[in-house]
């Protein structure tokens, strides 16, 4: 059984940062990336950014470029976003994903049906 467990979703100020991390646990699974994706309410998912777990390449939505990246932890086994410069449009929950598909080349999964476990999502609310 593979979990996904995000943390550190909150209330922030237009301007200001957060930090979400996923801690993957589970024995017996591969995985090729790791994502962030996020859905606001009567929006439909999207995604927000992916790592390819071994090399660590990362890959962006043009919305959160130069401000969101994306780094992973091998020990920890653990993803992290951090957000900076945030907007009110950034409020959503957001969602862990991890895929187990293979990719070559500088291909990547950004569709949600390319991903195989989600975690439970973490709310994040930017206030105007």
């Amino acid at each position: 059984q593979v979990q996904l467990v995000e943390s550190g979703g909150g209330l922030v100020q237009a301007g200001g940062s957060l930090r979400l991390s996923c801690a993957a646990s589970g024995r017996g699974y591969v995985r090729s990336f790791m994502g962030w994706f996020r859905q606001a309410p009567g929006k439909e998912r999207e995604f927000v950014s992916t790592i390819r777990w071994s090399g660590g390449v990362t890959n962006y939505a043009d919305s959160v470029k130069g401000r969101f990246t994306i780094s992973r932890d091998i020990v920890k086994n653990t993803v992290y976003l951090q957000m900076n410069s945030l907007k009110p449009e950034d409020t959503a929950v957001y969602y862990c994903a991890a895929s187990r598909s293979f990719y070559s080349g500088s291909t990547y999964p950004k569709e949600s049906t390319e991903y195989d476990y989600w975690g439970q999502g973490t709310q994040v609310t930017v206030s105007s």
